[in-house]
């Protein structure tokens, strides 16, 4: 079986050469989807509808038309998407006998639009509510980077990751609440991209979080994420290169950087002296203001809040049918007070003002995109103690970008044989092109 290891680029090269056709990697990803090792990654496979977008593709380049870049490559989507005629599941199956949805996402439709085979569905921490991928209903994809152990796959986009850690697809679409996109990214070893949240239309997605979620998605490069952002999008990003000589990162010295484990520290310490001694400014800053985002998200937290008003309907109807981790969170959001409410978003927006004031000058911020290597399924499903304590770690980085309204990438800093680690490379609101450049240049110099 032959799994996808090249980007976007490399593959329309090969296409172009003869090498290989748009029929055959589709074919194989199929294959891959059915095997053992990504048994739980999938809730649904489209094989006819891939295979005939594949076919599509090369029959068009064998007439001379040029192919768009995704046109005919395996991609899957997380089961947080609307298709035209399915019930969105979202990775529950409280959501059965629910009506089926009369038309595709909107992002869907871009994708289906690039030419894009979608392969299928892909499991997720259901209603996107942890960040570690555990789904007590379809199963848990098993992370593939750790031969030995079985350890998680990062939540909530789950599937989506190990989707493309596998070599299944070019590119995972899933969603960033507080770090769904990053965390999986970091833990299988692959790139992810949150984008600011306004980027990408929201439209035919299940909420969680309508002030938080984001649409977007995982690949193995970051231009591979820019050239499916363009798409998810609806435009490319204008990204200007740059040499990472004279850039200046931020390093926050409040929060990001407790409790890294041993592995983590030696990682991002080595990644840090790589981009000094190519010409980079590594300038440490407190940043203290991160240590106010728990009393800011007091007393239930925007996901709680806004997925209890999601969700209620469905909590009252069923709730013993939830994930009942998921439950207890989104029951912090019941009692919450309008008063409380607004005064959590105005609190925030303050917050903002003063953090992007804070980092004004600097080309990125830099931290570990979290602060420890993938758990062990195992050791999580021990109590919900061990869960609880592990889901807040994981997410506790990633979420101050979300908080931010910022963009941000997850980058693979760890070398071949070590369990992967993910750099997280972050700016404000509505700076993604020249993030985009600056992770362009981090990721050249780690290579």
């Amino acid at each position: 079986m032959t799994h996808i290891t090249q980007t976007i680029d490399q593959l329309n090269q090969r296409l172009a050469s003869g090498d290989t056709t748009r029929e055959k990697l589709v074919a194989h990803a199929l294959e891959g989807a059915a095997s053992q090792a990504a048994t739980s990654v999938f809730t649904k496979l489209y094989p006819e509808a891939a295979l005939a977008s594949a076919r599509a593709a090369d029959a068009a380049q064998a007439a001379g038309v040029v192919q768009p870049a995704l046109a005919g490559l395996p991609f899957t989507i997380k089961d947080l998407y609307g298709v035209a005629g399915e019930t969105t599941m979202s990775g529950s199956i409280v959501c059965k006998g629910e009506p089926v949805q009369t038309q595709d996402a909107t992002v869907v439709s871009r994708i289906r639009a690039s030419g894009a085979a979608i392969i299928g569905k892909t499991n997720m921490t259901e209603f996107a509510f942890s960040g570690i991928g555990i789904n007590p209903h379809y199963g848990t994809p098993v992370n593939p980077t750790d031969p030995k152990v079985a350890r998680i796959p990062g939540g909530s986009s789950s599937g989506a990751a190990v989707s493309v850690a596998l070599g299944l697809a070019v590119a995972g679409l899933g969603s960033d609440t507080g770090g769904s996109i990053r965390i999986p990214a970091a833990v299988c070893g692959i790139v992810g991209f949150k984008s600011t949240q306004n980027r990408v239309p929201l439209t035919g997605a299940l909420e969680l979080s309508r002030t938080l979620d984001t649409v977007c998605a995982m690949t193995r490069s970051v231009q591979d994420c820019l050239t499916v952002d363009a798409v998810l999008s609806g435009a490319m990003l204008p990204v200007r290169h740059r040499p990472l000589r004279g850039m200046r990162f931020a390093v926050p010295q409040t929060v990001v950087l407790d409790g890294m484990d041993e592995h983590v520290s030696r990682v991002f310490a080595r990644t840090l002296s790589a981009l000094s001694a190519a010409g980079a400014q590594i300038i440490e800053i407190p940043l203290a203001e991160l240590a106010e985002i728990p009393k800011i998200n007091a007393p239930g937290g925007l996901s709680p809040i806004e997925g209890y008003a999601e969700h209620h309907a469905r909590l009252a109807r069923a709730q013993d049918q939830f994930d009942h981790r998921v439950a207890q969170r989104m029951m912090l959001g019941a009692t919450v007070t309008a008063q409380q409410y607004i005064h959590l978003l105005d609190a925030r927006r303050d917050w903002i003002k003063r953090v992007e004031h804070a980092v004004e000058g600097y080309d990125a911020l830099l931290s570990p995109t979290i602060p420890v290597v993938a758990p062990v399924i195992a050791d999580l499903l021990a109590s919900d103690e061990a869960f609880y304590k592990a889901n807040g770690l994981l997410l506790r980085n990633t979420f101050t970008i979300n908080v931010l309204d910022g963009c941000s990438f997850s980058l693979p800093c760890h070398v071949t044989g070590e369990l992967p680690v993910g750099l997280m490379v972050s700016s404000v609101n509505g700076d993604d092109a020249r993030l985009a450049a600056v992770a362009l240049a981090i990721e050249s110099t780690l290579k």
